[in-house]
């Protein structure tokens, strides 16, 4: 006899899985990136010398991979600082209608901010914006003006960082309490230093209180010494923290993707999570998959 446990993790795992489980009616992959580094201007972001990454990245390669998984559109993530890439990604939106939405790159703060929030947010398909760092910045008026404007908008805001950042982003939530707020790229692996581990600690429950602040299920697959594990089992401690905290309604799919295939396969890193929510039974599948997607960033 073959254990169902067994199947799962040897090489037939995904038609099994699909055997399993149900699948979702939608499916919504809320991070993607498109980029073309053959392009005159080049692009800031990936370098030369991540050679995985450094090529044309086109959705009809996103297609291709996804089409057997079932995934219906996505939601692209701009990483680059230029402000023309973001109608760059606009522009390849209005003949591609996978992409459901796009997620600009507008630095807070600065001199024209407004008027370049004004002209994108004129494409339905623009639906917010991403930062990195915030540093002394939420302390500055011009910088909080302006994410108030993104509020005002009914645009949200995307937050990449590790740990330590949520504690920004906790701060920035009491500034801004109307703003919608994504979490790029959870779970995180909490800090090793003891002090810090109990500020990550506390930031994410704290934003597990706060209905506005969603959580993008997208850093689940890691390396342990010289394998990548494909056992949901491996990595149901952290997903189960998530779940704990945040629940059905706060939690999005996100694969990362094309970066997410220098750790694996896209379709391993989609397998782990699906499994893990359909277990939890169709509607809370469809949530994660799609319908929580629509409320945080109301493409």
């Amino acid at each position: 006899m073959i254990s169902r446990r067994s199947l799962l993790i040897g090489g037939g795992a995904l038609a099994v899985s699909r055997a399993l489980f149900a699948a979702p009616n939608r499916i919504i992959d809320t991070h993607t990136h498109f980029y073309d580094p053959t392009r005159p201007q080049g692009v800031p972001w990936p370098s030369k010398g991540e050679k995985m990454l450094y090529r044309p990245v086109f959705p009809a390669e996103f297609k291709r991979l996804t089409a057997r998984l079932g995934i219906t559109g996505t939601i692209a993530v701009e990483a680059s600082p230029l402000v023309e890439d973001n109608q760059w990604v606009l522009d390849l939106a209005a003949k591609e209608p996978i992409i459901v939405g796009t997620i600009g790159h507008l630095a807070p703060g600065t001199p024209g901010f407004s008027k370049q929030l004004a002209r994108f947010h004129k494409n339905r398909r623009f639906r917010g914006i991403r930062i990195a760092e915030f540093g002394p910045h939420l302390s500055e008026t011009p910088y909080v003006e302006d994410l108030k404007l993104l509020s005002q908008a009914d645009l949200e805001l995307d937050i990449l960082g590790g740990p330590l950042i949520l504690a920004q982003a906790v701060r920035i939530s009491d500034i801004v309490p109307d703003l919608r707020i994504v979490i790029e790229h959870l779970p995180f692996d909490p800090p090793p230093n003891p002090a810090d581990r109990l500020v990550y600690k506390h930031a994410l429950h704290e934003l597990g209180q706060r209905p506005q602040v969603y959580i993008k299920v997208s850093n689940v697959l890691r390396r342990s010494g010289n394998v990548v594990p494909k056992d949901l089992n491996f990595y149901r401690p952290s997903l189960d923290e998530l779940w704990n905290i945040f629940g059905a309604d706060r939690l999005v799919y996100g694969s990362n993707w094309p970066v997410s295939t220098t750790i694996a396969p896209y379709e391993d890193v989609f397998e782990v999570v699906h499994q893990y929510f359909a277990a939890k039974g169709q509607t809370v599948m469809d949530k994660f998959f799609w319908r929580n997607s629509k409320l945080a960033y109301k493409w």
